[in-house]
């Protein structure tokens, strides 16, 4: 007996996305047009698309796109880095815990919207505020899912290697990080999140350059439909940075996958 290989699954699951995402649209412009609501208060769907269209054969939203992935990518990267040390240390070492753990949960339940004008005013308008923006949203979902990840292990298994002779960093590398791993790269989704969000806010506080000083701009000019288009965006860029860490994750801890498919593989016929 043959598992059945995945696509067939993806397909309907797409297809089905698809239709439910025209069927909202074209209600959506149904009733902004049968209600006559105002264009300045919710846009149709044709005057956004018309106004995403523009800004993207302008060349206008290329530009600020770069800047934001960088961003982005920029605070994803330190965050994260960030929080996989920090949940290494603190799940490993009790003095860290002990003494480290308190203050990180302390900066943590900070709200970082209220001290964002803070780390603008701080670090300036340029793309530095943001990414520091960014990896101080993100890095708490990465430290607590490696350590909720590396404390999971049970003890029975950390046992058998140590009674084979294995060293602290043996069980570390061969048992526990392994064990994490499902964990770590659920915390890495959620942080990726959490970077988009945070930049966005530090760029609608004040930036040279971004989607969300963009999107700023355009709400004081009272394009609606030209920030919608840009939610548009940013919904596309969250979508696609999100696929790259589920194809991650798929790649790295290809365990989780039914039997018989890893990765590209064909699955297994018998």
């Amino acid at each position: 007996m043959s598992d059945k290989p995945p696509i067939h699954t993806n397909l309907k699951t797409l297809s089905i996305s698809v239709l439910l995402f025209v069927l909202l649209i074209g209600l959506w412009e149904l009733a902004v047009r049968y209600l006559q609501v105002p264009a300045f208060v919710v846009p149709a769907p044709s005057s956004m698309f018309r106004a995403l269209y523009q800004g993207i054969a302008s060349g206008l939203y290329v530009e600020h796109v770069g800047v934001t992935l960088i961003e982005i990518l920029a605070g994803f990267a330190i965050g994260s880095s960030l929080g996989l040390l920090l949940g290494v240390g603190i799940a490993t070492n009790r003095y860290l815990a002990y003494f480290l753990y308190p203050y990180v949960v302390v900066f943590q339940s900070l709200p970082k919207v209220a001290i964002a004008p803070l780390i603008v005013l701080w670090f300036g308008l340029g793309i530095t505020s943001k990414i520091v923006a960014g990896a101080l949203i993100c890095f708490f979902a990465v430290m607590v899912n490696t350590i909720a990840g590396l404390r999971a292990v049970e003890q029975d298994r950390v046992d058998l290697i140590r009674s084979l002779g294995g060293s602290d960093f043996q069980v570390f590398w061969m048992l526990r990080l392994p064990s994490a791993m499902p964990f770590i790269m659920a915390g890495l989704e959620i942080a990726l999140t959490f970077a988009m969000i945070g930049v966005i806010v530090a760029e609608f506080l004040g930036a040279e350059r971004g989607l969300g000083m963009l999107m700023q701009s355009m709400n004081f000019s009272m394009d609606v439909a030209g920030s919608f288009s840009i939610l548009v965006v940013l919904a596309a860029l969250g979508l696609v940075l999100n696929r790259i860490i589920i194809f991650a994750r798929h790649r790295l801890i290809y365990w989780e996958q039914p039997a018989g498919v890893r990765g590209s593989d064909p699955p297994e016929t018998h």
